[in-house]
Parts: C-alpha cells; sequence; structure tokens
C-alpha cells in the first residue's frame, strides 16, 4: 500500500464533512493544512509529521491511532497550539494559529481548548473542586463565584464524581484522579477537547470508565474532542478513526456515532491494512 498524506484542502473551499450521525456538512471546527514538523539533530534531520492534512467537524469525536513513534502525539501537540508546525498551518474555528503571538496563542489555548494527558497533572495540595475550578483561578477568577460554581458542580457530576468533592488526590483512586482531569479539561467549555493516551496509566476497566466519560461530553454536551490512542480498544469510542503511521495519515476509518463501542469493526479494518 502507497503510504501518502491526503491531498491538501482548497483554502477557497469551505471546510465541511459529515457529522457524527450522518448530519449535513458543517464547518470545520479544526483544520490541519500540509502540517510538517521537523527536529534538527546533530548529523540528521527527524520528520515526525509530514505534510498532514485533516478536518474536525463541531461536535465529532476524532481518534488518531498509531504505535508509539509514529508521529501522534506529535500531530496533537501541532493540533491544540503546544508546538509551533515547521510549516502548514492550523486553524481553529478559522483562524490560523500558528501566526498568533506567543500571548494571544497561549490565551487562544486557555479559553478556547482543553487538554487531558496520561499524567493527571492535579495539584496535590488541592481538592476535587479546587482542581477542577484551577483554570478559573488562573486567569483571575473566583471559581467559588455563581455561574462558575456552577459549571464546576456539573463537571463534576459529568465524570461522576459527586460526594468526592472534598477529596484531595491522595484520597481518590487513579481513574478517579484521571475523572478530575477530565473535568478540568470540560469546565471551561472548550472549543476542542484534546486527550493524549488519557487511559495510558489505567487498567483496563478504569479506562473505560474514563472513555465513557469522554464520549459523555460528546453525546450529551456537543463537545468536539480529539483523541490519541495507541489502542484499538479505545479509538472505538471515536466516530471517525484516522490512522496515524510514520508522521502521514495513512488511513481514515469511518465508525459513526453508536452506543456500542465494540473494537472488532474497527480491528478488522485494521488487519485488512496489515495492521
Amino acid at each position: 500500500m502507497t503510504l501518502q498524506s491526503p491531498p491538501a484542502p482548497d483554502p477557497a473551499a469551505t471546510p465541511t464533512g459529515t457529522g457524527a450521525a450522518g448530519a449535513p456538512a458543517r464547518t470545520a471546527i479544526l483544520e490541519a493544512r500540509q502540517l510538517t514538523k521537523q527536529y534538527r539533530l546533530p548529523g540528521e534531520t527527524v520528520e515526525a509529521v509530514r505534510g498532514v492534512s485533516l478536518q474536525v467537524a463541531p461536535g465529532e469525536f476524532v481518534a488518531l491511532m498509531g504505535p508509539s513513534g509514529s508521529g501522534k502525539s506529535t500531530l496533537l501537540q501541532l493540533l491544540g497550539g503546544l508546538d509551533r508546525p515547521t510549516s502548514g498551518d492550523v486553524l481553529l474555528e478559522g483562524e490560523p494559529i500558528g501566526r498568533l503571538s506567543d500571548e494571544d496563542a497561549t490565551r487562544l489555548r486557555r479559553e478556547r481548548t482543553g487538554f487531558v494527558f496520561q499524567s493527571f497533572n492535579l495539584v496535590p495540595l488541592l481538592n476535587v473542586v479546587e482542581n477542577v475550578g484551577l483554570p478559573f483561578t488562573i486567569a483571575g477568577q473566583d471559581p467559588r463565584s455563581g455561574d462558575l460554581a456552577v459549571r464546576i458542580r456539573d463537571a463534576i457530576a459529568l465524570v461522576e464524581l459527586t460526594g468526592k468533592e472534598r477529596h484531595r488526590p491522595d484520597q481518590l483512586s487513579s481513574g478517579e484522579q484521571q475523572r478530575v482531569a477530565v473535568a478540568r479539561a470540560i469546565v471551561t467549555r472548550p472549543a476542542l477537547l484534546f486527550a493524549d493516551e488519557p487511559t495510558g496509566n489505567l487498567d483496563f476497566t478504569t479506562g473505560l470508565g474514563i472513555l465513557d466519560a469522554l464520549w459523555r461530553t460528546c453525546v450529551d454536551r456537543g463537545q468536539t474532542i480529539v483523541l490519541v490512542t495507541h489502542d484499538a480498544k479505545a479509538a472505538a469510542y471515536a466516530d471517525r478513526v484516522l490512522v496515524v503511521g510514520d508522521g502521514r495519515i495513512r488511513d481514515e476509518i469511518a465508525l459513526g456515532r453508536r452506543e456500542d463501542h465494540g473494537a472488532a469493526p474497527l480491528i478488522a479494518r485494521l488487519a485488512q491494512l496489515g495492521l
């Protein structure tokens, strides 16, 4: 099979795609245009991302799936504005984020995106409410105020931690700590939620609970999610899977929005691709 990235989208065309449930085409909330990322090392240049173009529709759950070293995490960092591409553009809600100043890019990430990582990154001395409300505190807002307090309570309820609001991280299981991290990422109601191997440090059953929580944010709140994973069982929660290899998009597998998250159809398709 020839490995190549999809052609660059026509900038003059309206970026569209079919929604998760077969809805009419909508303007893309996230778009990448011919992204590349190179790292210069002594005696060599490493190409981590090679001419990737993609689009994500509002409310869509997309998985970037590939083995370690495939370039999927680097791609997520570029899409989320955590790193700048060597060439190409990333557009969030139509705005090219790579052309923003560092200050404006930081503000955009804080206000319009949320991140969940493999490491929980909770503050040990803060309880659940305080950890979830940390984005508001950092922004100089009082998380105890009326609307913000309601948003924190709702986020905690969505990840099923009601009743543990006063627990500190060391009083929670690893799965509960990751649920706190998910609640913290969604409490600001970001346009996009990026999740990088969020179940990587968890056992199978606990990991499924985290994926269920992420999926509910899509179904109940229309949250757009881009998930990075090496695990087909995690990728099977997505509406669409982009298979990443050697820094390129090797294939696109449409699964659709569905209650059953069994991985068998995805695994069968991957087997056809020799993966």
